[in-house]
């Protein structure tokens, strides 16, 4: 896959996108990087720490969060994107599911648009990416945790995405998939399918993860926010072992040491 200016080759190693919230209230940084500055230091840091996408939001999707207008989310993301694309040289993420929002950070100059509803909530994110020829990341998501086959059922929702990604022109070879931990699943439901991702790599696209700090690893720990580190990097291994090409956290040095040496025993098998 090439994202922006740069090679992902499929198996060398697993990659990390590094979360960069720009909102007043994620769940777990919320208002930390929530000005220009401030962003921007915080992207260094991660690139110092060898990330190798930056994954820039401007709403909170964490659960019960308030959806709000696409004009205040652009002036949240596009100054931060124009900015990073000025100063470094790595990919930029535009995490939304809003076309608007896409379209404007595309022309800042996001090299990859992650969209939690797979282009399932706006159609046009897809055309627009198939238009800007750039990469995507197609998440599962629903309304809902009421499943009959549920390991089935995701697979099938993705597969929905795929087809509209398909129906705009999005290449193949732009696309990877993300399981939605934390997004329409139960604590069990989300352990499920991080016990199954092989499933979804049998999909046949490159495979993000994105349990960073998430409510399953609170609840099975009883931990707070601030305190799921050793649980983050457990389910960024376990993901890299299934064969999950990217990983997406919070605290990159942590996650990409302990994936380098998760890389290193698995191409000695």
């Amino acid at each position: 896959m090439k994202i922006g200016n740069r090679e992902f080759p499929s198996g060398e190693r697993t990659y990390v996108m590094g979360i960069l919230n720009v909102t007043p209230d994620s769940f777990s940084d919320g208002g930390r990087y929530n000005d220009l500055d401030r962003a921007l230091a915080q992207a260094e840091k991660m690139i110092a720490e060898g990330v190798d996408i930056l994954d820039v939001g401007g709403e909170s999707t964490r659960p019960g969060h308030v959806q709000i207008g696409e004009e205040e989310e652009i002036r949240r993301v596009v100054p931060v994107i124009e900015e990073l694309k000025r100063r470094y040289d790595v990919p930029v993420s535009i995490d939304t599911y809003k076309s608007a929002v896409a379209e404007a950070a595309l022309m800042a100059g996001a090299d990859l648009l992650n969209d939690i509803w797979g282009f399932r909530y706006d159609e046009r994110c897809a055309e627009l990416a198939a238009r800007y020829d750039v990469a995507v990341c197609l998440m599962h998501n629903r309304d809902n945790t009421e499943y009959t086959n549920f390991m089935e059922e995701v697979k099938e929702e993705l597969q929905i995405s795929l087809s509209i990604a398909e129906k705009y022109g999005v290449k193949k070879d732009k696309i990877m998939l993300d399981p939605g931990v934390g997004f329409g699943k139960t604590r069990e439901q989300n352990l499920t399918v991080m016990n199954h991702l092989e499933e979804i790599v049998a999909m046949g696209y490159p495979v993000l993860l994105g349990a960073s700090r998430k409510s399953v690893i609170g609840l099975t720990l009883d931990l707070p926010v601030e305190e799921r580190e050793e649980g983050t990097i457990a389910t960024s291994v376990i993901g890299a072992m299934k064969g999950c090409e990217y990983i997406r956290v919070h605290d990159v040095e942590k996650n990409v040491r302990a994936l380098r040496m998760t890389d290193a025993i698995r191409r000695e098998r």
